[in-house]
């Protein structure tokens, strides 16, 4: 008996650890992995630069305010397409009907919450008059709708759950509406759903620089004016600027972050800050932007105005070769998402990777 009960206590304990191990494996997964460059391709060993990891997925990272969205360098911005369903990361329900519907009779039947659990979804209509799917506005006819859930994201891949949910949400809408629904598969939605998953997790590229003080602290407001001659505005955030892209409301191209209780400090000017992280998330700026370009000059202006060394995550660092063996493999990392018709910048990637 007492044995019995001993090896039951060992087995337990092994039991508790793997999962406390586990748990540790799925958090750094999730909350950015550990280092800032993950690049890989199918034909060759990943490789993966000592960068410190960008925590901020883009839909976390701060736009600026609308009155401050005009580009500081006087660039004109250009107007954002809205989301369009895509089958390469959506799963698709078509909802026919059998007379055209006026948008302003389906708009109050639109859920309130685009979200099914991490999932966003989307329901778009037929246009009568343009024969262009669209966001359902109230001036509008339509011949069909369709809802799309999105099959993965940086919280991981579409589970049952949050496939059950969209589609309760989606017959809810349909019925409203005196519509059918057909729903695609489930099992088959989930399993792309980890393909995808998989996908984005060898693909994911997101790069930190830390800008360390060489001497003296700086001030908030003198970090703001440095900043500011370099393009980078107000984000909404505490401790946050952000360098705007050239699509009005796109993700910024660059997030420069610092201590956000300095940001709030009852008086800014002589808040001390002696470290700023530059980072730039990969996939939300098309490759023809130049956006490494952008992060590595821009770090080299702002540690020369700040007095600061540039250096990683592991406080080493980072010279002209680890610049240039990084801008390598981003190169590689664009082509393939190119191949996969996700290429960083598009719509598909920036929702995939957010």
């Amino acid at each position: 008996m007492h044995l019995n009960l001993t090896s039951a206590l060992i087995g337990l304990a092994l039991l508790v650890l793997l999962g406390i191990a586990l748990q540790g494996l799925w958090w750094s997964r999730r909350v950015g992995r550990p280092v800032g460059v993950t690049v890989a391709d199918e034909s060759a060993e990943r490789i993966e630069p000592s960068l410190g990891a960008f925590g901020a997925a883009p839909s976390e990272i701060d736009l600026p305010p609308p009155a401050a969205a005009a580009r500081a360098d006087g660039r004109p911005t250009v107007a954002r397409r809205a989301i369009r369903l895509d089958p390469l990361i959506d799963a698709i329900a078509t909802i026919p009907v059998e007379t055209p519907v006026a948008g302003e009779a389906a708009l109050p039947h639109v859920p309130g919450s685009n979200r099914a659990g991490t999932k966003p979804f989307y329901i778009e209509g037929l246009n009568c008059d343009t024969g262009e799917w669209e966001s359902i506005t109230g001036s509008a006819r339509y011949s069909e709708f369709q809802a799309g859930v999105q099959m993965a994201n940086r919280n991981g891949a579409l589970n049952e759950i949050e496939f059950s949910e969209f589609v309760q949400k989606v017959e809810t809408f349909a019925q409203a509406i005196g519509a059918t629904t057909d729903a695609p598969d489930m099992l088959e939605s989930v399993s792309r759903g980890r393909e995808l998953d998989a996908f984005a997790s060898e693909h994911d590229a997101q790069l930190v620089a830390l800008l360390r003080a060489n001497t003296v602290a700086w001030s908030v407001g003198f970090l703001q004016q440095c900043a500011a001659r370099h393009g980078f505005l107000p984000g909404v955030v505490p401790g946050r600027l952000v360098l705007p892209a050239p699509e009005e409301g796109a993700p910024p191209v660059l997030v420069l972050s610092f201590d956000a209780q300095a940001a709030l400090a009852d008086d800014p000017g002589r808040a001390a800050v002696r470290e700023l992280a530059l980072g730039l998330d990969v996939a939300q700026t098309e490759e023809a932007a130049e956006p490494f370009q952008a992060w590595h000059g821009a770090a080299g202006k702002l540690a020369e105005d700040l007095d600061a060394s540039i250096v990683d995550d592991q406080s080493q660092p980072i010279t002209l070769h680890a610049f240039s063996a990084i801008h390598a493999e981003l190169t590689r990392l664009y082509e393939s998402l190119a191949a996969q018709e996700l290429p960083a910048g598009s719509s598909g990637a920036r929702r995939l990777f957010s």
